[in-house]
């Protein structure tokens, strides 16, 4: 695309005067839109991964130089002043299908890099856990690897808007669980209310694409990506982050130490007395069922059933994994099937905006009726 016709298609403020293309260009030469140090990382193995066959974005190939000099835009507006957010991973295109992916980079005297080899082996619809694609040698660093994965968006981003979202997202990281229960692994970051390491194909909710970085923008910032509703559509929800994880040998007591992790409220957790692992991942994920879903929205008290007795204080008193899955089946079985289609409405929501919403709720609910009465 030329600069006039990129021009056309911006707002008339990401068009600079000649004093803005002034500031910009000595902003951008005093090194405001440098590499950081986590990218000049990556930079460094922009030739190695395109020649296995990944294409980082054009900020990071070797010679690069800002887009937006000499053009009169705005760096906003410009693919390339976006800087990477998280260190350990980078967004790029596989060659042979344009697929967008992630790279991570990891110590491969960790047992994450085993973890995900194991779990690769296994082919199985339970297994909620990130597909891997390839494990890479880092070219420099003989002590890293760079794994290559689907990229994968925030499980709550954009917001589950509906109850049976919620239902569905339950469905997927409970069986989850108890596929890497089954296999001795406790993941040991089943994350709190920042639901930090769990994350979804969102593919199916962006068709045209988003930006890796700038999620609620397009591949080129000109616009704003739009989702569509998750109902009815395909989403798949994965555990990510082995990092802590742990493989215990069968028959081997289920025991660790440590008190790193993302839910803090977790009581036993310990730097020197030994837990049960597996009962950290249970608290854990009842904690995420009570804050993310069950104290932040109405007509969710159905997940109480699983949350007491996922969270109780004695370790020993909380169930397995199985008998959870076992429980929110039975709990789901017993629920309406119109409730699925009910909107998320947050219990902070004022009574005002709860009453029109609700309202809303009702009328599409309507319509969905009676679409599948004219429909028989």
């Amino acid at each position: 695309m030329s600069v006039q016709e990129r021009q056309k298609r911006l707002p008339q403020h990401a068009i600079l005067d000649s004093a803005g293309i002034k500031y910009y260009a000595e902003s951008t030469r005093r090194g405001t839109y440098a590499h950081a140090s986590a990218e000049i990382f990556w930079q460094r193995r922009y030739c190695f991964l395109r020649d296995h066959g990944y294409i980082m974005r054009p900020r990071y190939e070797p010679e690069w130089k800002p887009s937006w000099i000499g053009t009169g835009i705005h760096p906003a507006y410009c693919e390339d002043s976006v800087m990477l957010l998280h260190w350990q991973v980078i967004d790029a295109l596989r060659q042979r299908d344009n697929e967008l992916v992630a790279i991570k980079r990891f110590r491969t005297d960790s047992q994450e890099q085993h973890i995900i080899q194991f779990l690769s082996t296994l082919e199985d619809e339970k297994k909620h856990a990130v597909p891997v694609y390839a494990i890479l040698p880092d070219p420099f660093d003989p002590q890293l690897a760079l794994m290559v994965m689907p990229f994968l968006r925030p499980c709550d981003e954009p917001d589950f808007s509906t109850i049976g979202d919620a239902v569905e997202f339950i469905d997927q990281i409970t069986e989850g669980l108890v596929f890497l229960h089954s296999h001795r692994i406790a993941h040991r970051r089943v994350p709190d209310i920042a639901f930090a390491n769990i994350m979804m194909d969102a593919k199916p909710l962006y068709p045209n694409g988003y930006h890796p970085v700038r999620l609620h923008c397009s591949e080129d910032l000109l616009q704003e990506s739009t989702p569509l509703p998750r109902a009815g559509r395909s989403i798949r929800y994965y555990y990510v982050d082995f990092g802590l994880s742990i493989k215990f040998p069968e028959g081997a007591p289920p025991y660790a130490v440590g008190d790193v992790g993302r839910d803090a409220e977790v009581p036993e957790l310990s730097p020197d007395v030994p837990y049960d692992a597996f009962k950290v991942d249970i608290f854990a994920l009842g904690n995420l069922f009570r804050k993310k879903f069950e104290q932040r929205f109405n007509s969710m008290e159905f997940l109480l059933r699983l949350i007491e007795p996922m969270t109780r204080r004695q370790p020993e008193t909380r169930p397995t994994a199985e008998q959870v899955l076992v429980e929110w089946q039975s709990t789901r079985a017993e629920l309406n099937e119109s409730l699925f289609r009910w909107r998320l409405g947050p219990k902070s929501e004022p009574a005002i905006e709860r009453m029109f919403n609700d309202t809303v709720a009702v009328a599409l609910e309507g319509i969905y009726r009676l679409r599948k009465l004219v429909g028989t």
